[in-house]
């Protein structure tokens, strides 16, 4: 095993070498939309907060954009997750293949799919081109789902 800085979630994980499996008892969420913009940036730093470190989490984008929502940041200021080390982020296969669960949030078809792993769609607002309210309401019901999925997926600690 090596340390090496993970390129989705620019941070320093122990990942195993290529014939090994990933060394981790947390399950993994993956966040997927198309910009990973908005609702899957949201959505992350939402579950990284909530979970406090239980839980793997990554976001991509089929699609991604060259910054996350001013609008998106702003409103996960307003409830305590810090964005400013996050970006958008490609989807690729080896993210997919590393998450127990992934949530697809308006990406259709994009997202790979394999056996074994649990996919949820989230059907969501687009924060995009809305105004600050609007995306408080959109990180309001991602909120509530995160607090949901928390609760599924680390049923011992709710």
């Amino acid at each position: 095993m090596s340390d090496r800085l993970d390129p989705v979630t620019d941070t320093t994980s122990t990942r195993p070498s290529a014939e090994g499996m990933v060394d981790n008892d947390q399950p993994e969420v993956l966040f997927v939309c198309v910009h990973n913009a908005g609702r899957s940036q949201m959505a992350a730093g939402l579950l990284k907060l909530r979970s406090e470190g239980r839980i793997q989490v990554r976001s991509a984008g089929s699609s991604p954009e060259d910054e996350i929502n001013p609008n998106a940041v702003l409103a996960l200021q307003e409830v305590g997750v810090d964005m400013s080390e996050a970006f958008p982020k490609p989807l690729t296969d080896e993210v997919v293949r590393a998450a127990d669960v992934v949530i697809t949030m308006g990406c259709g078809d994009a997202c790979p799919i394999y056996p074994g792993k649990k996919y949820e769609d989230w059907e969501l607002d687009d924060p995009a081109g809305q105004d600050l309210e609007a995306v408080r309401r959109i990180r309001d019901e991602i909120d509530a789902r995160v607090q949901t999925l928390i609760a599924e997926l680390l049923p011992e600690t709710v």
